[in-house]
Protein backbone atom coordinates (compact mmCIF):
# COMPACT_ATOMS: atom_id res chain seq x y z
CA UNK A 1 0.00 0.00 0.00
CA UNK A 2 1.09 3.54 -0.98
CA UNK A 3 0.88 6.47 0.57
CA UNK A 4 -0.62 9.90 -0.41
CA UNK A 5 -0.68 13.30 0.60
CA UNK A 6 -4.28 15.52 0.37
CA UNK A 7 -3.61 19.03 -0.19
CA UNK A 8 -5.04 22.45 0.31
CA UNK A 9 -3.83 25.32 -1.33
CA UNK A 10 -2.21 27.66 1.37
CA UNK A 11 0.46 25.45 1.17
CA UNK A 12 0.27 23.19 -1.38
CA UNK A 13 4.01 23.36 -2.53
CA UNK A 14 5.78 22.70 0.21
CA UNK A 15 3.27 20.28 1.76
CA UNK A 16 4.01 18.13 -1.79
CA UNK A 17 8.22 18.81 -1.58
CA UNK A 18 8.10 17.26 1.94
CA UNK A 19 6.12 14.51 1.10
CA UNK A 20 7.73 13.61 -2.11
CA UNK A 21 11.49 13.90 0.03
CA UNK A 22 9.36 11.57 2.62
CA UNK A 23 8.55 9.26 -0.41
CA UNK A 24 4.91 9.38 -0.75
CA UNK A 25 3.67 8.25 -3.88
CA UNK A 26 0.70 10.71 -5.08
CA UNK A 27 -0.28 14.53 -4.44
CA UNK A 28 -4.07 14.83 -4.60
CA UNK A 29 -5.84 18.07 -4.84
CA UNK A 30 -9.47 18.58 -4.36
CA UNK A 31 -11.84 20.64 -6.19
CA UNK A 32 -15.12 22.53 -4.86
CA UNK A 33 -16.43 25.61 -4.42
CA UNK A 34 -13.38 26.95 -2.86
CA UNK A 35 -10.15 26.33 -5.54
CA UNK A 36 -10.23 24.05 -8.36
CA UNK A 37 -7.63 21.06 -8.82
CA UNK A 38 -6.02 21.72 -12.19
CA UNK A 39 -4.53 25.42 -10.90
CA UNK A 40 -3.21 23.51 -7.34
CA UNK A 41 -1.70 20.66 -9.41
CA UNK A 42 0.21 23.07 -11.81
CA UNK A 43 1.60 24.69 -9.32
CA UNK A 44 2.81 21.82 -7.38
CA UNK A 45 4.08 20.26 -11.02
CA UNK A 46 6.47 23.30 -11.06
CA UNK A 47 7.64 22.68 -7.49
CA UNK A 48 8.46 18.84 -7.77
CA UNK A 49 10.14 16.15 -9.84
CA UNK A 50 8.74 12.79 -8.64
CA UNK A 51 5.76 12.82 -7.21
CA UNK A 52 2.46 11.40 -8.80
CA UNK A 53 -0.38 14.17 -9.31
CA UNK A 54 -4.30 13.15 -8.78
CA UNK A 55 -7.25 15.15 -9.11
CA UNK A 56 -9.52 14.17 -6.00
CA UNK A 57 -11.76 15.00 -7.46
CA UNK A 58 -12.29 17.38 -10.62
CA UNK A 59 -16.09 18.12 -10.77
CA UNK A 60 -17.37 16.53 -14.00
CA UNK A 61 -20.92 19.46 -14.49
CA UNK A 62 -17.32 22.52 -14.65
CA UNK A 63 -16.13 21.29 -17.78
CA UNK A 64 -16.95 19.98 -21.21
CA UNK A 65 -15.16 16.56 -21.50
CA UNK A 66 -13.20 17.74 -24.19
CA UNK A 67 -12.25 21.15 -22.20
CA UNK A 68 -10.90 18.59 -19.33
CA UNK A 69 -9.15 16.28 -21.83
CA UNK A 70 -6.94 19.28 -22.96
CA UNK A 71 -6.17 19.96 -19.09
CA UNK A 72 -5.66 16.69 -18.13
CA UNK A 73 -3.28 16.51 -21.25
CA UNK A 74 -1.70 19.66 -20.71
CA UNK A 75 -0.45 18.75 -16.99
CA UNK A 76 0.25 15.30 -17.60
CA UNK A 77 2.78 17.01 -20.27
CA UNK A 78 4.23 19.82 -18.08
CA UNK A 79 4.81 17.23 -15.29
CA UNK A 80 6.77 14.95 -17.60
CA UNK A 81 3.37 12.00 -17.61
CA UNK A 82 2.62 12.39 -13.65
CA UNK A 83 -0.65 13.29 -14.19
CA UNK A 84 -3.80 10.90 -12.94
CA UNK A 85 -7.08 12.37 -13.40
CA UNK A 86 -9.85 11.68 -11.00
CA UNK A 87 -13.29 12.62 -12.09
CA UNK A 88 -16.29 13.28 -9.91
CA UNK A 89 -20.28 13.78 -10.40
CA UNK A 90 -19.96 16.76 -7.48
CA UNK A 91 -23.49 16.09 -5.94
CA UNK A 92 -27.39 18.47 -7.00
CA UNK A 93 -26.53 21.51 -4.88
CA UNK A 94 -23.25 22.34 -6.28
CA UNK A 95 -23.91 20.87 -10.01
CA UNK A 96 -27.26 22.70 -10.39
CA UNK A 97 -26.36 25.92 -7.80
CA UNK A 98 -22.67 26.59 -8.52
CA UNK A 99 -22.51 25.53 -12.04
CA UNK A 100 -26.23 25.65 -13.47
CA UNK A 101 -25.98 22.59 -15.28
CA UNK A 102 -28.40 19.78 -15.24
CA UNK A 103 -27.87 16.92 -12.24
CA UNK A 104 -30.33 14.17 -13.68
CA UNK A 105 -29.04 10.94 -14.25
CA UNK A 106 -25.51 11.18 -13.25
CA UNK A 107 -24.35 7.54 -13.60
CA UNK A 108 -25.46 7.93 -17.46
CA UNK A 109 -23.96 11.39 -17.63
CA UNK A 110 -20.50 10.47 -16.21
CA UNK A 111 -20.25 7.30 -18.23
CA UNK A 112 -20.49 9.60 -21.57
CA UNK A 113 -17.93 11.88 -20.39
CA UNK A 114 -15.66 9.25 -19.47
CA UNK A 115 -15.90 7.99 -23.10
CA UNK A 116 -15.37 11.28 -24.55
CA UNK A 117 -12.04 12.16 -22.73
CA UNK A 118 -10.79 9.34 -23.56
CA UNK A 119 -11.44 9.60 -26.84
CA UNK A 120 -9.91 13.13 -27.04
CA UNK A 121 -6.94 11.52 -25.39
CA UNK A 122 -6.65 8.38 -27.47
CA UNK A 123 -6.62 11.42 -30.46
CA UNK A 124 -9.04 10.06 -32.88
CA UNK A 125 -11.71 12.70 -34.34
CA UNK A 126 -13.79 13.03 -31.63
CA UNK A 127 -17.83 12.33 -32.80
CA UNK A 128 -20.18 11.73 -30.36
CA UNK A 129 -24.07 10.84 -30.14
CA UNK A 130 -24.82 10.64 -26.35
CA UNK A 131 -27.87 11.87 -24.43
CA UNK A 132 -25.78 14.07 -22.55
CA UNK A 133 -23.10 15.00 -24.73
CA UNK A 134 -22.85 15.60 -28.69
CA UNK A 135 -19.85 16.12 -31.18
CA UNK A 136 -20.30 17.92 -33.36
CA UNK A 137 -23.45 19.83 -32.15
CA UNK A 138 -26.12 18.55 -33.94
CA UNK A 139 -27.46 20.35 -37.05
CA UNK A 140 -23.86 22.33 -36.90
CA UNK A 141 -22.03 21.98 -40.04
CA UNK A 142 -18.29 21.92 -38.29
CA UNK A 143 -15.94 18.69 -38.54
CA UNK A 144 -15.02 16.47 -35.82
CA UNK A 145 -11.62 17.80 -34.07
CA UNK A 146 -8.84 15.59 -32.87
CA UNK A 147 -5.81 16.55 -30.44
CA UNK A 148 -2.80 16.79 -31.95
CA UNK A 149 0.46 16.59 -30.68
CA UNK A 150 2.42 14.05 -27.95
CA UNK A 151 -0.46 13.00 -25.70
CA UNK A 152 -0.24 10.03 -23.21
CA UNK A 153 -3.32 7.85 -24.05
CA UNK A 154 -3.16 5.65 -21.35
CA UNK A 155 -3.41 8.36 -18.81
CA UNK A 156 -5.13 6.70 -15.70
CA UNK A 157 -9.06 7.90 -14.87
CA UNK A 158 -10.32 7.50 -11.42
CA UNK A 159 -13.79 8.03 -10.46
CA UNK A 160 -15.39 8.99 -6.52
CA UNK A 161 -17.81 6.71 -6.31
CA UNK A 162 -19.98 5.98 -2.77
CA UNK A 163 -22.71 3.98 -3.96
CA UNK A 164 -23.02 0.57 -5.25
CA UNK A 165 -24.20 1.54 -8.51
CA UNK A 166 -21.51 4.20 -9.04
CA UNK A 167 -18.75 1.86 -7.54
CA UNK A 168 -19.70 -0.77 -10.04
CA UNK A 169 -19.31 1.91 -12.73
CA UNK A 170 -15.60 3.04 -11.08
CA UNK A 171 -14.87 -0.46 -11.83
CA UNK A 172 -16.14 -1.01 -15.18
CA UNK A 173 -14.94 2.27 -16.71
CA UNK A 174 -11.92 3.44 -14.53
CA UNK A 175 -8.34 2.89 -13.74
CA UNK A 176 -9.13 4.00 -10.27
CA UNK A 177 -11.67 4.74 -7.55
CA UNK A 178 -10.96 8.09 -5.02
CA UNK A 179 -12.99 7.09 -1.87
CA UNK A 180 -13.99 9.64 1.35
CA UNK A 181 -14.91 8.40 5.17
CA UNK A 182 -13.96 4.57 4.66
CA UNK A 183 -13.69 2.57 7.56
CA UNK A 184 -11.20 -0.51 6.24
CA UNK A 185 -14.57 -2.80 6.56
CA UNK A 186 -16.52 -0.10 4.50
CA UNK A 187 -13.29 0.01 2.11
CA UNK A 188 -13.35 -3.73 1.82
CA UNK A 189 -17.35 -3.79 1.07
CA UNK A 190 -16.84 -0.69 -1.47
CA UNK A 191 -14.18 -2.21 -3.29
CA UNK A 192 -16.57 -5.66 -3.54
CA UNK A 193 -18.70 -3.36 -5.78
CA UNK A 194 -15.86 -2.23 -7.46
CA UNK A 195 -14.82 -6.22 -8.46
CA UNK A 196 -18.59 -6.51 -9.78
CA UNK A 197 -17.90 -3.39 -12.24
CA UNK A 198 -14.96 -5.20 -13.66
CA UNK A 199 -16.30 -8.74 -13.84
CA UNK A 200 -18.73 -6.92 -15.52
CA UNK A 201 -16.39 -5.10 -18.52
CA UNK A 202 -14.08 -8.54 -18.44
CA UNK A 203 -11.15 -6.86 -17.03
CA UNK A 204 -9.36 -8.30 -13.66
CA UNK A 205 -8.57 -6.12 -11.22
CA UNK A 206 -4.93 -5.73 -11.38
CA UNK A 207 -3.39 -2.44 -11.81
CA UNK A 208 -6.43 -0.72 -10.10
CA UNK A 209 -5.70 1.68 -7.81
CA UNK A 210 -7.60 2.15 -4.92
CA UNK A 211 -7.38 5.79 -3.25
CA UNK A 212 -8.98 5.59 -0.18
CA UNK A 213 -8.85 9.53 1.70
CA UNK A 214 -7.98 9.79 5.85
CA UNK A 215 -7.82 12.37 8.02
CA UNK A 216 -4.73 11.87 10.72
CA UNK A 217 -3.50 13.04 13.50
CA UNK A 218 -1.15 12.38 16.16
CA UNK A 219 -1.54 12.33 20.09
CA UNK A 220 -2.03 9.99 22.80
CA UNK A 221 -4.90 10.94 23.58
CA UNK A 222 -6.89 9.84 20.93
CA UNK A 223 -10.60 12.16 21.92
CA UNK A 224 -8.16 15.13 21.72
CA UNK A 225 -6.69 14.40 18.22
CA UNK A 226 -9.83 13.84 16.35
CA UNK A 227 -11.00 17.01 17.85
CA UNK A 228 -9.72 19.28 14.73
CA UNK A 229 -11.12 16.81 12.38
CA UNK A 230 -14.91 17.31 13.87
CA UNK A 231 -15.71 20.19 11.95
CA UNK A 232 -14.64 18.88 8.80
CA UNK A 233 -16.71 16.11 9.06
CA UNK A 234 -20.10 17.87 9.95
CA UNK A 235 -19.62 19.93 6.89
CA UNK A 236 -19.80 17.21 4.81
CA UNK A 237 -22.36 15.29 6.73
CA UNK A 238 -24.83 18.35 6.69
CA UNK A 239 -24.15 19.24 2.60
CA UNK A 240 -27.60 19.80 1.08
CA UNK A 241 -31.07 17.43 2.40
CA UNK A 242 -30.00 13.97 3.77
CA UNK A 243 -31.66 11.86 0.69
CA UNK A 244 -29.40 13.75 -2.11
CA UNK A 245 -26.08 14.24 0.81
CA UNK A 246 -23.55 10.66 -0.20
CA UNK A 247 -22.12 11.43 2.86
CA UNK A 248 -24.89 11.53 4.89
CA UNK A 249 -26.31 8.79 3.38
CA UNK A 250 -22.66 7.11 3.72
CA UNK A 251 -22.49 7.74 7.92
CA UNK A 252 -26.29 6.00 7.75
CA UNK A 253 -25.17 3.13 5.63
CA UNK A 254 -22.20 2.98 8.83
CA UNK A 255 -24.91 2.81 11.48
CA UNK A 256 -24.64 6.78 12.59
CA UNK A 257 -28.05 7.65 11.05
CA UNK A 258 -29.54 8.76 14.61
CA UNK A 259 -26.30 11.09 15.04
CA UNK A 260 -25.83 12.11 11.61
CA UNK A 261 -28.87 13.88 12.10
CA UNK A 262 -28.14 15.23 14.96
CA UNK A 263 -25.25 16.71 13.14
CA UNK A 264 -27.25 18.06 9.85
CA UNK A 265 -29.73 19.46 12.09
CA UNK A 266 -27.16 21.60 14.16
CA UNK A 267 -25.51 22.52 11.12
CA UNK A 268 -28.60 23.95 9.74
CA UNK A 269 -29.72 25.99 12.75
CA UNK A 270 -26.41 27.79 12.45
CA UNK A 271 -24.81 25.98 15.48
CA UNK A 272 -21.35 24.91 13.89
CA UNK A 273 -19.31 23.84 17.05
CA UNK A 274 -22.80 21.95 18.49
CA UNK A 275 -22.62 20.11 14.64
CA UNK A 276 -19.06 19.61 15.42
CA UNK A 277 -19.40 18.35 18.98
CA UNK A 278 -22.10 15.89 17.86
CA UNK A 279 -20.18 13.82 15.22
CA UNK A 280 -19.48 10.62 17.09
CA UNK A 281 -15.61 9.51 17.87
CA UNK A 282 -16.11 6.51 16.64
CA UNK A 283 -17.13 7.62 13.33
CA UNK A 284 -13.92 9.42 13.46
CA UNK A 285 -12.07 6.75 14.87
CA UNK A 286 -13.26 4.40 11.87
CA UNK A 287 -12.72 6.60 8.95
CA UNK A 288 -9.02 8.39 10.00
CA UNK A 289 -5.48 7.86 11.50
CA UNK A 290 -5.39 8.83 15.43
CA UNK A 291 -3.41 8.39 18.02
CA UNK A 292 0.46 7.45 18.49
CA UNK A 293 2.60 6.10 16.20
CA UNK A 294 1.64 2.03 16.84
CA UNK A 295 -2.13 2.68 16.74
CA UNK A 296 -1.40 4.78 13.33
CA UNK A 297 0.70 1.61 12.26
CA UNK A 298 -2.15 -0.85 12.90
CA UNK A 299 -4.25 1.43 11.27
CA UNK A 300 -2.69 1.23 8.16
CA UNK A 301 -2.32 -2.51 8.13
CA UNK A 302 -5.61 -2.88 8.39
CA UNK A 303 -6.29 -0.21 4.94
CA UNK A 304 -3.81 -2.66 3.20
CA UNK A 305 -5.58 -5.53 4.28
CA UNK A 306 -8.84 -4.26 3.52
CA UNK A 307 -7.45 -3.65 -0.15
CA UNK A 308 -6.60 0.08 -0.33
CA UNK A 309 -3.67 0.32 -2.48
CA UNK A 310 -3.16 4.18 -2.01
CA UNK A 311 -3.88 5.91 1.19
CA UNK A 312 -4.20 9.84 0.89
CA UNK A 313 -3.56 11.11 4.60
CA UNK A 314 -4.85 14.43 5.27
CA UNK A 315 -2.97 15.82 8.44
CA UNK A 316 -4.69 17.72 10.92
CA UNK A 317 -2.38 19.95 13.09
CA UNK A 318 -1.60 23.78 13.71
CA UNK A 319 1.32 24.55 12.03
CA UNK A 320 2.89 23.82 8.52
CA UNK A 321 6.68 22.32 10.94
CA UNK A 322 3.36 20.26 12.76
CA UNK A 323 1.52 19.03 9.99
CA UNK A 324 5.02 17.98 8.77
CA UNK A 325 5.88 15.90 11.70
CA UNK A 326 2.22 13.88 11.22
CA UNK A 327 3.67 12.99 7.27
CA UNK A 328 6.46 12.40 8.92
CA UNK A 329 4.88 9.51 12.04
CA UNK A 330 2.83 8.56 9.14
CA UNK A 331 5.78 7.96 6.91
CA UNK A 332 7.67 5.98 9.82
CA UNK A 333 4.37 3.93 10.66
CA UNK A 334 4.47 3.14 6.71
CA UNK A 335 7.84 1.66 7.16
CA UNK A 336 7.55 -0.01 10.26
CA UNK A 337 4.56 -2.05 9.58
CA UNK A 338 5.94 -3.23 6.72
CA UNK A 339 3.97 -1.82 4.03
CA UNK A 340 6.46 0.32 1.58
CA UNK A 341 6.32 -1.29 -2.06
CA UNK A 342 3.31 -3.51 -1.19
CA UNK A 343 0.20 -3.17 -2.59
CA UNK A 344 -2.99 -3.77 -0.50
Amino acid sequence: MRLGINLVPEDCGRTAQEAERLGFDVAAAPEGFRSDAISVLGWVAARTSRIGLLSTVIQIPARTPVAMALAAATLDGLSGGRFRLGLGISNGHVTEGWHGAPFARPLARTREYVDVVRRTLAQEPVTYEGRHYALPLPGSEAGAFRLPGPVRSDLPVYLAAVGTRSLELAGEIADGWVGVFCSPEHAKQALDAVRTGRHRAGRDHDGFDAFVSAPAAVGEDVRAAAAPIRPYVARFMSLGDRESNFYFRLARQMGYEAAAEQVQDRFQAGDLQGAADAVPLEFIDSTSLLGPPARISRRLTEYAAAGVTTLGISPYAGTPEQRTAVMETVARAHREAGLSGREG
